[in-house]
């Protein structure tokens, strides 16, 4: 079975393009290196930082990261702070202009001090990617759906790459936050036409029961009663980001980021062990997953308020 794995490469532009084939290209662009018994999807945040957003859908997506720091610009910075509130495995990768002492001073006090380094060198790059896969995931079938598209002849197609569970040809899902249950009617991994899809693979799937037009980033195809749903998502208490210099408190217009959805959102109460937010719309969560609260409007600094635990 082929080794798959899902890599966000944050930090700066043009690294993922060098370590494989553009697939699909939109405010994060996707590039696949597929071969022997090994594929991969690099994940490029191609809008960030003018938009929020992809950074956090990049993340969100990934099963490690390269943090690329090839100058120590403003941007980086909110790169760094998005990259230590997730968790997920992480690789800085260091470029020729920039000095080990550097590295050490803008990492200081985050989760990734002590992360591998490694220099911006392709071939080593190339040959980490190789010997990464996504962890395994049991239990219901999970895929968020990161792009949509119309073909003709087939239908509405949803991508995305399998989170949990095995992905079946005519599972009948519920395509989370919607009341929509859909069938799977065929689906593709890297091209080629197959039966299933495990945990870290990436598919096309021909939907029966919906139109291409109904489907967005961040739904989720899953059995029903498997996944929560609705506007108003509570958890546990806040844990502020470090470089966070605004003063979003309760009643704070805000950024929901949960999972591959960034909705606008009212910060409803902010406890020491409490949190609620409302959404603009229903969104959908695992229990326990992660929830990021972003102030877009905040004058300086990075536009991340912080993370808690979804409940």
């Amino acid at each position: 079975m082929t080794a798959s794995v899902t890599v966000a490469v944050v930090g700066a532009a043009g690294v993922a393009q060098e370590l494989g084939k553009k697939g699909t290209a939109s405010d994060l662009t996707l590039f696949n290196a597929v071969h022997d018994e090994h594929s991969a999807t690099l994940v490029e945040p191609t809008q960030f930082p003018d938009k929020l957003a992809p950074l956090f859908q990049a993340l969100a997506m990934a099963d490690h990261a390269l943090l690329v720091l090839q100058e120590l610009a403003k941007p980086v910075g909110e790169t760094i702070a998005a990259v230590d509130l997730h968790d997920v495995g992480t690789t800085v990768v260091v470029g020729p202009t920039v000095g080990a002492a550097e590295v050490d001073r803008v990492l200081k006090g985050t989760r990734l001090e002590g992360s591998p380094r490694l220099p911006l060198d392709l071939p080593r790059l190339r040959e980490a990617v190789d010997g990464w896969a996504a962890p395994p995931a049991d239990g219901p079938v999970e895929v968020p759906i990161d792009h949509a598209f119309p073909v003709k002849g087939v239908g509405a197609v949803a991508l995305g790459v399998v989170r949990r569970g095995v992905l079946h040809a005519h599972d009948r899902l519920r395509l989370f936050p919607t009341e929509k249950e859909v069938e799977v009617r065929s689906l593709q991994v890297h091209d080629v036409d197959r039966r299933d899809a495990s945990v870290g693979e990436r598919v096309g799937v021909a939907l029966r029961g919906v139109d291409a037009d109904e489907l967005a980033r961040g739904q989720v195809l899953a059995p029903a009663g498997t996944l929560r749903d609705g506007p108003t998502v509570r958890g546990g208490g806040l844990e502020r980001c470090r470089y966070y210099r605004g003063d979003a408190g309760p009643g704070a217009r805000l950024h929901l980021a949960l999972g591959l959805q960034v909705v606008p959102a009212v910060l409803e109460s902010a406890e020491p062990a409490r949190v609620s937010v409302t959404a603009d719309r229903p969104v959908v969560w695992r229990e326990g997953t992660w929830g990021f609260l972003l102030d877009l409007s905040v004058p300086a600094g990075p536009r991340v308020v912080g993370r808690f635990r979804a409940a």
